[in-house]
C-alpha cells in the first residue's frame, strides 16, 4: 500500500464519518419534529426519549445510510482528484484506473463487513428496545401478521389450533391439539388457556379435557393444571412483520426453520428480509464501483454535480430495492431473487460504467 492508497483511504473514512454524522443529525431532528407531540401525549420523558428511544435507533440509521455515506465519499474524493488532475498525472505515471479502484474496494469491504456485524448481531438488540418503546409511546399500526385463528404443526402427527394469542401476556385463549396416526385423529386436547414461563421454558395448561379414541370407543380425562413442553414457541405465535429485524443471524436462520417446521403462511416475507439483510452490505461495493466511474472524469458544475449524481442514484437504487421485495413476499417472485435482483443489477450498471470510464 503506497501513499496514494493511504491518502484515498483516509479521506473515504473521513468524508464519510462526517457525511453519517450530518445525515443522523438530520434523521434525528426530523424523527423528533414529527413525534414530540406524540411523545409528550404519552408520558415519555426527554431522558427516555434520548437514552432509550434514539440510543438505539443511531445503530439501524448507520446501517440504513451508510452506502449512501460511502457513496456521496467516494464521489467527492475522486471528484477532488480529478479536478486537480491528480487522476491524469497518476495515468500519465502508468497507474491505470484499475489500480485506482484498489484502495477503494478495499474500503468497501471493510466497510461492508462493518455493516454485516452491525445488522447481524448490533442492530438487532437494540431494535428489541427501540420498537418496545415506540409501542409504548407511539401509536404504531399493529404489525402482527397472526392475530386469530391460528393453526401450527406441533409435530409430524400433530396440530395445534388457538383461537386468540395475547403476545404481551404471552398467553394462549381456547386452545386445541389434535394427535394423527394413520390420518386418523387418535386424540385430542382442549384447553381454556396456555401461558408461556419463561424461566421453565415450558407452556403451562390450564383447564384441558383430553379425550383418547379407540376402537371401543372415547376416554375422557380432565384436569386443573398441568405444564408440558412443546416445539411451539411465543414467537412462533406472535410473528410480526418487524420480527427478522429484532433478532440475530443464527436466531434468524432457527426462526425460519420452525415456521416452515410448525405449518405457518407467509414465510416469503422472513425469507426475503433475511436475505435483505444478508446482501445489503454489497450495495458499499456496488456504490463504490459507481462512484470512482461517474466521478474519475472532470465534469462542469463540481462537487454539486457529484452529489447530485450521488443522490439520484441512492434514490433510484432504494427505489428499486423496495420495488422487488413486495413481489417476493407474496410469492411471485423466489425471496432469494427478490433480495439480489437490484444489487445484481447495479452492479452489473457499475460494471458496464467503470469499462466506459477512460482508463
Amino acid at each position: 500500500m503506497n501513499k496514494i492508497d493511504r491518502y484515498i483511504i483516509s479521506r473515504l473514512f473521513t468524508i464519510t464519518v462526517f457525511v453519517l454524522v450530518v445525515l443522523i443529525f438530520i434523521f434525528v431532528v426530523i424523527d423528533f419534529s414529527q413525534n414530540s407531540d406524540e411523545f409528550t401525549d404519552h408520558g415519555a420523558t426527554i431522558e427516555q426519549v434520548l437514552t432509550v428511544y434514539y440510543a438505539n435507533y443511531v445503530p439501524e440509521i448507520i446501517r440504513l445510510v451508510t452506502p449512501v455515506a460511502v457513496f456521496i465519499a467516494c464521489l467527492l474524493v475522486t471528484g477532488q482528484m480529478a479536478d486537480r488532475i491528480e487522476i491524469v498525472a497518476l495515468k500519465a505515471a502508468g497507474v491505470s484506473l484499475y489500480r485506482l479502484l484498489i484502495p477503494y474496494l478495499l474500503f468497501a469491504f471493510f466497510a461492508a463487513g462493518v455493516i454485516s456485524y452491525l445488522d447481524g448481531f448490533i442492530v438487532p438488540k437494540s431494535n428489541v428496545k427501540r420498537i418496545d418503546f415506540e409501542h409504548k409511546y407511539l401509536n404504531k399500526p399493529s404489525q402482527r401478521i397472526d392475530k386469530s385463528q391460528i393453526f401450527r404443526q406441533e409435530s409430524k402427527n400433530s396440530i395445534l389450533m388457538i383461537n386468540y394469542f395475547d403476545p404481551k401476556g404471552q398467553t394462549a385463549y381456547h386452545v386445541r391439539f389434535f394427535r394423527f396416526k394413520d390420518n386418523k385423529i387418535v386424540e385430542t386436547l382442549d384447553l381454556i388457556r396456555m401461558e408461556w414461563k419463561k424461566k421453565k421454558h415450558q407452556w403451562m395448561m390450564y383447564q384441558g379435557k383430553r379425550r383418547i379414541y379407540t376402537e371401543h370407543g372415547v376416554i375422557s380425562k380432565h384436569f386443573t393444571k398441568r405444564d408440558t413442553t412443546l416445539n411451539i414457541y411465543p414467537r412462533d405465535l406472535a410473528r410480526t412483520t418487524t420480527d427478522v429485524y429484532q433478532l440475530t443471524y443464527p436466531e434468524i436462520i432457527h426462526y425460519i426453520q420452525n415456521l416452515e417446521r410448525s405449518g405457518a403462511g407467509n414465510i416469503d416475507l422472513p425469507k426475503v428480509q433475511f436475505y435483505s439483510k444478508l446482501a445489503y452490505p454489497f450495495s458499499i461495493i456496488v456504490v463504490i464501483l459507481i462512484g470512482v466511474a461517474l466521478a474519475a472524469e472532470r465534469r462542469r458544475g463540481g462537487r454539486g454535480v457529484h452529489i447530485a449524481y450521488g443522490l439520484t442514484i441512492s434514490f433510484i437504487y432504494l427505489v428499486f430495492m423496495k420495488m422487488t421485495e413486495p413481489f417476493g413476499n407474496q410469492g411471485d417472485m423466489p425471496p432469494l431473487i427478490a433480495a439480489i435482483a437490484p444489487h445484481l443489477f447495479f452492479f452489473i450498471v457499475g460494471i458496464f460504467l467503470f469499462i466506459k470510464a477512460k482508463k
